[in-house]
């Protein structure tokens, strides 16, 4: 008896959820990669970034994007107008709550949730962090909430229970062939690492607002035979942040540098030579002009 040929199936998974929720150290987690950066802020995810998981059979394009919030500016709108697009377009969502956050936090986008088609996989993270029963309760208003999504408690963190979810989002892919080739995991290049592992760092490095005002942009990546030399400048709003940066004598940034060319030999696999400016640019985060140079808007 002839066997029969086993349907390949491939189709967007797109992670969306609140702030802080662990949305990015799932996905990195799911494809096996550090493909989005991780902090314990929020905004820590500015754009949509895809990881790809690849099978004889399949083909997983998941996909990363900022945490729902309400917009204070243009910034913050084109990061939510990557949520909705997310939601438009996906396969099935992964949608992420955690243990400690407010369940009907945004509930505008549960209710946009309970009007898909769309399968819909509900995961309950941070579960190292709570107990059985507060988790049987989130399992169960979170069941009455979306009835028709299947719901897994997890630690992102710890790895615990994620085959599950692997194989609860296999199961519900729908037949395709596959949507970018096999050999590829993620539809970002080096250039958006470099600076995504910089903005990471600068998170981790510096507090309150000094993060949120800036945005980096990679302006030279050469790739020589034992090196990568690439040279980036950090965008802020104000000269007292550009202060910040750099610190007394330069140290801050000296640091900065530092800590991001360890992580990015550690990413490329490859030693790097990095330099590093700061510019002040007031009007960035509303600037629409400005937003498409950084790649917020078409």
């Amino acid at each position: 008896m002839a066997e029969t040929t086993k349907k390949h199936r491939a189709g967007f998974v797109n992670i969306i959820g609140n702030p802080n929720v662990g949305k990015s150290t799932l996905m990195n987690a799911l494809v096996g990669e550090k493909l989005c950066i991780v902090t314990s802020k929020a905004q820590t995810t500015r754009h949509r970034i895809m990881g790809i998981m690849n099978g004889e059979d399949f083909q997983i394009v998941y996909s990363d994007t900022p945490g729902i919030l309400k917009p204070n500016y243009r910034l913050q709108q084109n990061m939510m107008n990557f949520v909705d697009t997310a939601i438009g377009d996906a396969d099935i969502i992964l949608y992420v709550t955690d243990t400690v956050e407010q369940s009907d936090k945004n509930a505008e986008y549960i209710a946009k949730l309970q009007k898909l088609d769309c399968p819909i996989v509900l995961v309950i993270n941070k579960i190292d962090i709570s107990d059985q029963d507060r988790v049987m309760k989130l399992m169960q208003w979170w069941g009455e909430q979306l009835p028709r999504a299947v719901i897994f408690p997890v630690s992102a963190k710890e790895k615990f229970n994620l085959e599950n979810v692997y194989q609860a989002i296999l199961e519900r892919l729908p037949e395709s062939p596959a949507w970018f080739d096999k050999d590829q995991f993620t539809d970002r290049n080096l250039r958006f690492f470099a600076s995504e592992i910089i903005r990471e760092k600068i998170l981790l490095n510096y507090d309150q607002e000094v993060p949120y005002s800036c945005e980096v942009v990679v302006e030279a990546f050469k790739e020589g035979e034992k090196r990568y030399d690439i040279s980036a400048v950090i965008y802020v709003m104000r000269d007292s942040q550009k202060g910040i940066l750099i610190g007394k004598g330069g140290a801050a940034l000296k640091k900065l540098g530092t800590d991001a060319r360890l992580e990015m030999e550690d990413f490329f696999q490859k030693k790097v030579y990095l330099s590093l400016f700061v510019k002040v640019d007031e009007d960035w985060r509303t600037s629409r002009k400005e937003l498409r140079k950084f790649g917020y808007e078409d």
